[in-house]
């Protein structure tokens, strides 16, 4: 109760009684110029505007002479000269803590149908990052609930990894399953572009009650605004800076980074920036770096933001231009492959493409050299598959293709495995499998000679 009224006192103090208004003047394209508020608005400010008894909101995206260029929410359908535009002011978010187990939009407005109160303090959308000279470095290991992570590919408190994958691969059921299992005091979720009832089952099915419980989950489906879908993710790293900045460690999940660049994309085209890369504007790097800088490991005396940022990469290509970006600014980063998809094995993760930069400081000296060992055998493997499945390959000519052929099996089976136990039972587990690939092949009995029912002495 004292949280909802400290936040009904924040809603009461940033009412305004008096707001700037202007006339539309023009409707051009997607674009409504707005005269007389070129002394009050500024870029990124929030604006409504009244036409026939209804209300349509956007943003500022120009200002030139005396007129200001509107981007709405919607189709500017009904929109006529002379209609009312009012200033709402830079947007804000005022995360609280009774959020956690609720689906929210971008601007902080309840989906799921219950009231939703607002906390004591107002976040701007676009926080700086902590300063880099007074990070922390990363933290320990996490356990996640999956084998691979636990062992090969390890997630440290404060890493920033992408997921890398075309579309249904199994990347939204693998955030879900991180979500889930992994180690984090808070998790925080932003679906930008998802199909409205995908956010339904992502909640009710995959995530349930259990991954809910400590989570907060902002949605924009594919029908809504490109300033909405722009503003998703932007709004979920404002709410996981909030718990960050109470000391608590947060899991950041967005899916995906590809929807979040194609929404700024349609923005930044509106306000007059031309695309340069490959379709997308130059801004477009710098909004991705940005929002990746802004998780990670925090300062002295808050908490952490260990992020994992999902890339939907068209054929696999992973020289596209958004993976590109993600990937140079991330500590890492994991390859769905649909291939292995295809034959049945979720995650989906291809080991040989994958990095976690967190290595080899988070494991042990013995970890790494299975870790080693485990990438040596499995990359033997794949360079000689085609060979061996043909049966051109007779065994005994490569010791070490010999001994990843007798665990290979196993190892692909690793890789899909859940790690109820943790780290520490993951890698005892692979440690045997090594131990089998070295031990000398037992020796076949002697193949008798003679005819059939006589004894060969």
């Amino acid at each position: 109760m004292e949280n909802e009224i400290t936040g009904l006192r924040a809603r009461i103090a940033q009412m305004q009684p008096v707001r700037a208004v202007g006339r539309v003047v023009s409707v051009d394209g997607t674009t409504i110029w707005v005269r007389g508020l070129a002394e009050s608005a500024s870029i990124g400010d929030r604006v409504q505007l009244y036409h026939g008894g209804n209300t349509l909101g956007g943003e500022v995206l120009r200002i030139r002479d005396d007129l200001v260029a509107m981007l709405p929410d919607e189709v500017a359908e009904g929109v006529s000269r002379g209609d009312r535009v009012a200033v709402l002011g830079a947007p804000t978010l005022a995360p609280c803590d009774s959020w956690i187990g609720r689906v929210i939009d971008a601007y902080g407005r309840p989906l799921d149908g219950a009231p939703l109160g607002p906390g004591n303090k107002r976040r701007p959308f676009r926080a700086s990052p902590p300063p880099a000279a007074a990070r922390r470095r990363l933290g320990a290991r996490l356990s996640t609930g999956l084998a691979v992570f636990d062992t090969l590919l390890p997630i440290a408190q404060g890493q920033r990894i992408g997921l890398f994958a075309g579309s249904g691969v199994g990347k939204s059921r693998l955030l879900a399953k991180l979500a889930q299992g992994m180690d984090a005091d808070v998790v925080v979720l932003a679906l930008v572009g998802e199909r409205g009832r995908e956010v339904l089952d992502f909640v009710t099915e995959v995530l349930g009650p259990e991954g809910m419980a400590r989570s907060v989950v902002v949605a924009a489906t594919s029908d809504r605004s490109p300033l909405e879908r722009r503003r998703c993710p932007l709004a979920a790293m404002t709410i996981a800076e909030h718990f960050r900045d109470q000391g608590k460690h947060v899991l950041f999940l967005a899916d995906s980074i590809t929807r979040f660049a194609e929404a700024h994309r349609e923005v930044a085209i509106a306000s007059g920036e031309l695309p340069a890369l490959r379709g997308h504007p130059p801004s477009v790097a710098h909004q991705i770096m940005r929002l990746a800088e802004r998780a990670g490991c925090g300062i002295e005396g808050a908490g952490d933001i260990t992020a994992v940022f999902s890339v939907l990469v068209a054929g696999s290509d992973m020289e596209e231009p958004i993976a590109d970006i993600l990937r140079g600014v991330l500590d890492g980063h994991v390859v769905l492959d649909r291939q292995i998809a295809e034959r049945g094995r979720f995650p989906a993760i291809d080991l040989l493409r994958s990095v976690s930069r967190s290595l080899p400081e988070v494991a042990g000296e013995q970890e790494n050299e299975i870790i080693q060992r485990v990438r040596q055998l499995l990359g033997a493997y794949a360079r000689s598959e085609t060979m061996v499945r043909a049966g051109l390959y007779r065994e005994g000519e490569d010791a070490v293709l010999d001994q990843a052929m007798r665990i290979w099996a196993e190892l692909d089976s690793f890789l899909a495995e859940p790690s109820p136990i943790g780290p520490e039972h993951a890698f005892q587990r692979l440690e045997l499998l090594l131990r089998r690939a070295s031990a000398a092949p037992a020796r076949r009995p002697p193949v008798p000679r003679g005819r059939p029912g006589l004894q060969v002495r």
